[in-house]
């Protein structure tokens, strides 16, 4: 219900602004500049969308593979002592518990385009657990929380749209980006545990963040020693080995299984491809129709 009032507030306070500049400005141009505004944001949440849609097609086709041949439930497995404090909300085994881990995992190497399939497959499963569709349940938020203030061990993506943007030193965000996404990660996990009332004084939470401490003042003491183009080529390689790794053991152990992959895959993709379309509506929502003339005012006044 909140989203919808600040919704039609936007909505609102564009119009009056539009009249305001219409009125008092003389901006005899206002209101043919919202409309454009309105169709070209409709276009390009549509293009995000379909935009997504390949790499949503390929991600979960290939997790479909690692649910059928087991290795979801390996992965989630192997996290399990750590998330299941965070989600007791979650049963044992739940393949929910293994999408939330792969987002995680996607979000660590900075593979944001990977995430983000994931990141909608386990907020679907969690919403299969939720008993009442229309309100989020503790998972949900806390998954939601977590992914937005996601650790980042390795800022793939963002290193290398500054290679070609042209930056100077493209990968010395590594070192900040690492410290920054941890705070932030930790402070929210902390901020839904304390309203959720999680005791987070447990081993397997102590172990999992004095690991990831130890592991940040690793990569530090071997990255600083390091010229900013071999930080960029090790950070790249590594994220790269890491998830073909991933994909590739999918693979081989549905192959082990004795799954047609190809069929299962084909299968997943087809969700993928489903959910990037559902996506639209919302992205078309969330680009909001107002141009650049009236935006910045509106967000003033919100």
């Amino acid at each position: 219900m909140a989203l919808n009032y600040v919704w039609l507030a936007f909505f609102l306070i564009a119009f009056v602004v539009a009249l305001f500049r219409l009125l008092v400005l003389g901006d005899y141009g206002v209101f043919s500049n919202v409309m454009t505004g309105m169709f070209e944001s409709a276009k390009t949440g549509a293009e995000i969308s379909l935009g997504l849609a390949g790499i949503m097609t390929f991600w979960l086709g290939v997790m479909r593979i690692g649910e059928k041949a087991g290795m979801i439930q390996v992965f989630a497995r192997a996290v399990n002592p750590f998330f299941s404090k965070l989600f007791p909300g979650i049963p044992e085994r739940h393949p929910a518990m293994g999408s939330v881990m792969m987002n995680f995992s996607a979000n660590m190497l900075g593979l944001d385009n990977a995430a983000t399939p994931v990141g909608l497959k386990a907020m679907k499963e969690l919403q299969e657990l939720n008993p009442t569709p229309d309100t989020a349940t503790n998972a949900q938020i806390m998954f939601l929380v977590l992914n937005t203030a996601g650790i980042t061990i390795i800022p793939t993506s963002v290193i290398a749209l500054r290679i070609a943007s042209g930056s100077a030193n493209p990968a010395d965000i590594f070192i900040p980006t690492l410290i920054g996404t941890f705070i932030s990660f930790v402070s929210g996990m902390i901020a839904v545990a304390i309203y959720q009332r999680i005791n987070l004084f447990r081993l397997p939470i102590l172990v999992f963040l004095g690991g990831f401490g130890l592991l940040m003042l690793g990569m530090y003491s071997w990255f600083r020693h390091l010229t900013p183009e071999a930080i960029t080529t090790y950070t790249s390689l590594l994220g790269g080995l890491i998830i073909f790794s991933i994909i590739v053991s999918f693979l081989v152990m549905g192959l082990l299984k004795r799954i047609n992959v190809y069929e299962v895959f084909i299968e997943g993709a087809k969700d993928g491809f489903t959910t990037s379309v559902r996506i639209i509506p919302y992205l078309v929502a969330m680009w909001w129709p107002l141009v650049p003339s009236v935006r910045p005012v509106v967000w003033t006044m919100w």
